[in-house]
């Protein structure tokens, strides 16, 4: 049996008079891998800086194992600006050496990692080298217990594959949190989900606690559903007009008052995020050759990409290659070198970035979502800046206070909420998933399944890719700017098909000659063997004679419609955006609401048609100009 080297015990601790977790109790063990989950502002990295030592509890006690060492890598970790990377790197180390060897050993660890300007001050590092360089000061000084807050935020894939590598190989304990959810079940082999204030643990990886947690509250809502039974019996029994005289009557009493005081398992809430409901024209954006370089470093070259209505597309790369740049030209904030971007004038952008946008700590969280609007358009209908904010998780009492007391992950997620109550049709979403917890990660990857509209974003979490992206553009260090299909795990295949086709090219080819002469060769015949061919293949489909190609075009009706509608489809919006106008205004005239609900219902019956007319012409449209034939 592993040996104890950490007990935290009857720990209270509380923020803003707000409850963190209370009278809980946590433990690990040698060797332990452990994750720790659970909601934005909860008390996840309040715990490990307790156990790190740079914060106390309120009540409770810290029991570690006698000369425990410990290395903590906070989320933000700071580097003296001026003081050279490798300097920032070796203070941290331990070891008994010279300063040449440490030196030494320093070069050699940030080589791990491509970090080569070892003399360049720490000011001129990006977000991502800031996050290799502190992993490194951490991994470097042989810990017995690893605090990680977030390790793989700002970090690019490669790096996060790496880091993965490191920590199953790493033979001390770690106790970590992220939203990752590969990374989580690569790493660690026990789960402790931060919830009720206090700590439920399971001894399993990510995948299997999915399943076990599911139980559990199956379980727990199994045996609500027995007490509330025994609590209408034991009502009933009081009802009757019981005296309670007897010692086995104020038994029964005693029992009912401690029944009806016992409280249920409660429902956890769901950051529950309907459709945006804004139109998107035919025209979207388009890219036209667009090239970018800085100094002598080439982002990208001669890129084009026509985006379609509902693409889903991931960018990928190392930091620094130009994912963000990319995004800054088509919003118009950098200039290409060369090229073009035509926007379309339906388009309606919101740009969600890596940084939250400055907000007024002293300013109250409602106030400062109806500054972007009082009301949002969606699939349900308009729905209030009060409504939208405790869907995402914002309570009454949250919304009216100041902001200042929101943390991190809750100041995250208020300035998601104020980018979509603009009402975009098309996202672009630069790492979304950093500081956001898995809860809220799961529901806005169910929002981007049903939004209407482009998205296009920038991450480095290979799950959130897989899980929300039809299409990969790879950033190349040539300046290229690959497309692959499909989420990351899909790129990863194709990369590894790719390789492997290289090394059997010669055999491939000639397979794909084989099954071209499989064919019968009939593609390749001439005359009189070519005109039997053609007979014999009529036969074959019912004896009919061969037909003949003519060019698809649209009947006179077809293209009468295509010309007007969507200039129907934006009157009919417009008149649904109306009626909701009204319902508000006469929400207390059940009359007049019921006969605008109906002229609604009628309103959006014509509309879902006229889409399904404008999908059928659209894509008749493109099969028009892509010269496709039809048979007569």
């Amino acid at each position: 049996m592993a040996a104890s080297i950490l007990n935290v015990e009857n720990a209270s601790k509380s923020f803003q008079n707000k409850v963190l977790f209370q009278d809980a109790n946590f433990y690990m063990q040698e060797g332990e891998k452990v994750a720790l989950i659970g909601k934005n502002g909860g008390g996840k990295s309040t715990l490990l800086r307790v156990i790190a030592g740079e914060e106390e509890l309120d009540r409770g006690t810290v029991v570690k194992k006698r000369n425990l060492k410990i290395a903590y890598l906070p989320q933000e970790t700071k580097f003296p600006e001026e003081e050279s990377v490798l300097q920032a790197l070796i203070k941290h180390f331990s070891i008994q050496n010279t300063v040449e060897e440490k030196e030494a050993f320093g070069k050699k660890v940030m080589q791990e990692l491509g970090l080569l300007e070892y003399d360049a001050p720490c000011k001129t590092l990006s977000g991502g080298q800031k996050k290799q360089l502190a992993l490194l000061s951490v991994l470097n000084v042989e810990p017995d217990l690893l605090l990680l807050d977030e390790p793989t935020n700002h970090i690019d894939e490669e790096v996060s594959e790496w880091l993965e590598g490191k920590l199953s190989q790493f033979k001390g304990s770690i106790l970590l949190v992220s939203h990752d959810r590969y990374f989580l079940d690569t790493v660690c082999n026990r789960i402790v989900e931060l919830e009720r204030e206090g700590f439920i643990s399971y001894d399993c990886k990510y995948d299997a606690y999915l399943e076990e947690k599911a139980n559990r509250l199956s379980a727990e809502v199994a045996k609500e559903r027995a007490r509330q039974n025994l609590l209408r019996k034991e009502l009933a029994w009081v009802r009757r007009g019981a005296k309670a005289r007897s010692t086995k009557q104020k038994a029964r009493l005693d029992r009912y008052e401690k029944l009806s005081k016992m409280h249920g398992p409660t429902e956890e809430e769901e950051l529950n995020l309907s459709s945006i409901y804004t139109r998107l024209g035919k025209s979207t954006i388009f890219l036209k050759d667009i090239c970018k370089s800085y100094e002598e470093k080439c982002l990208f070259s001669h890129f084009s990409y026509n985006f379609l209505r509902n693409d889903r597309i991931g960018i990928i790369g190392k930091n620094g290659v130009g994912k963000s740049t990319l995004m800054k030209v088509i919003l118009g904030e950098i200039t290409p070198d060369s090229g073009t971007v035509e926007i379309g004038q339906t388009v309606r952008i919101a740009y969600f970035r890596q940084e939250n946008e400055e907000l007024n700590d002293e300013e109250r969280v409602i106030d400062s979502i109806k500054e972007i609007a009082d009301y949002l358009p969606t699939t349900e209908g308009l729905i209030s800046a009060a409504q939208m904010a405790e869907r995402f998780l914002f309570t009454p009492e949250m919304q009216f206070a100041p902001i200042g007391k929101l943390s991190g992950g809750e100041k995250r997620r208020l300035y998601l909420l104020r980018i979509l109550m603009s009402a975009p049709n098309v996202l672009f979403l630069d790492e979304p998933t950093n500081d956001l917890d898995i809860a809220s990660l799961m529901v806005l990857e169910d929002f981007l399944d049903h939004f209407s509209g482009i998205v296009l974003m920038i991450s480095h979490d290979r799950y959130f890719l897989d899980r929300t992206v039809n299409r990969l553009f790879a950033f190349q260090e040539n300046g290229r700017i690959r497309q692959f299909e499909g989420g990351y795990t899909d790129y990863q295949v194709a990369l590894l098909s790719e390789s492997l086709s290289e090394e059997g090219r010669g055999g491939k080819e000639s397979l794909e000659s084989t099954k071209g002469n499989k064919n019968g060769n009939r593609n390749g015949m001439n005359g009189k063997d070519g005109e039997e061919a053609d007979k014999q293949a009529g036969t074959e489909s019912g004896g009919k004679s061969r037909r003949k190609e003519r060019a698809l075009k649209m009947s006179y009706r077809e293209q009468k419609d295509y010309e007007t509608i969507e200039e129907e489809i934006g009157k009919l919006e417009e008149k649904i955006e109306e009626l909701d106008r009204q319902s508000v205004e006469n929400a207390r005239d059940f009359v007049r609401l019921q006969e605008l609900q109906k002229e609604k219902e009628e309103a959006e019956r014509l509309l879902s048609e006229k889409w399904e007319r404008w999908e059928y012409l659209s894509d008749l449209a493109e099969r028009i100009e892509t010269g496709e034939k039809r048979l007569d």
